[in-house]
């Protein structure tokens, strides 16, 4: 599965994602993330890992540029990647592809199924789904406008 961890970004499918988001300049990001997003949610047959991969991660992009500045992928993964704020119609599709990633006939919910640390792949994707339903806040400017980027160096 090319997976390093439990979060939205320890994987190769997320990795790509946020390399081809990199590459592109900032005004094109959020028409990426949605092609993303847009794609696992009209998935009809068997959605692949790689593509689940990256429609979670480009969920969690969403989540975290509607609710503070910082990227979740900033430390590690992309440090310079900025996403502009994106309209709230973009969340209710990282939804739809959340419940893809859930549903049957997905690779990524099988293989996580079949490991020990199943249970807490689900509980992250709970609390990314409460995110992007404004049922949490990260504790971040939510409201401010700015939608994320680079964590504000002092």
């Amino acid at each position: 599965m090319g997976t390093s961890g439990m979060g939205p970004f320890d994987n190769d499918g997320a990795e790509d994602l946020l390399d081809d988001l990199a590459a592109m300049p900032v005004e094109r990001r959020l028409g990426a993330i949605r092609g993303v997003l847009s794609t696992a949610a009209a998935e009809r047959g068997y959605l692949e890992a790689p593509e689940g991969q990256m429609a979670v991660a480009a969920a969690a992009l969403t989540a975290a540029a509607r609710s503070r500045s910082a990227c979740p992928a900033a430390a590690a993964y992309a440090p310079d990647l900025t996403v502009p704020e994106p309209p709230p119609q973009l969340a209710v599709l990282a939804l739809h592809a959340l419940d893809r990633v859930l549903a049957p006939e997905s690779e990524l919910a099988e293989l996580w199924d079949e490991t020990d640390g199943g249970q807490e792949w689900l509980a992250h994707l709970a609390r990314l789904r409460a995110e992007l339903t404004g049922a949490t806040d990260r504790g971040g400017d939510r409201g401010a406008g700015r939608g994320c980027g680079p964590v504000p160096r002092p």
